[in-house]
């Protein structure tokens, strides 16, 4: 599992680069960890030009929204303003099962709050709501 933590008035994008290092997915077979996922899904935070072009130089397809003022500096520039890039919208919809594991996730008033005030604890806490809800999940 790779949690990065950064502090309250950091944006998530700047840690992105980290978060894409600690992926580590198991192979069902004998081998190393896969270390690139198949695609990234974010919301329109992630849609930045340095993030598509780490994304596009590792391989990794992507299906982030482009925020609105993006699309007008491509409107406003016309045909020198590039290709806006490609977004699936059916694809996108399964960012939905991130977003409830948040909503999970901060049902716990300790991980909502914030109330450990060293980053460690605050991480080990967050492993532990991370367990609980794993170990509640019905077997499907």
């Amino acid at each position: 599992m790779s949690i990065v933590l950064t502090p309250r008035n950091t944006h998530d994008a700047t840690a992105f680069g980290q978060v894409l290092d600690g992926i580590r997915v198991p192979r069902a077979a004998i081998g190393r960890p896969r270390t690139t996922p198949n695609r990234a899904l974010g919301d329109k935070a992630y849609s930045s030009r340095e993030i598509r072009r780490l994304l596009r130089r590792r391989g990794i397809a992507t299906t982030l929204p482009e925020r609105r003022d993006q699309v007008a500096n491509h409107k406003r520039r016309g045909t020198r303003g590039g290709r806006p890039p490609a977004f699936d919208q059916v694809v996108y919809r399964d960012r939905n099962v991130v977003e409830r594991c948040f909503a999970r996730l901060k049902q716990f008033r300790a991980i909502a709050t914030r109330f450990d005030k060293l980053a460690v604890r605050y991480r080990a806490g967050i492993v532990l709501a991370s367990l609980i809800l794993w170990l509640r999940e019905p077997a499907r």
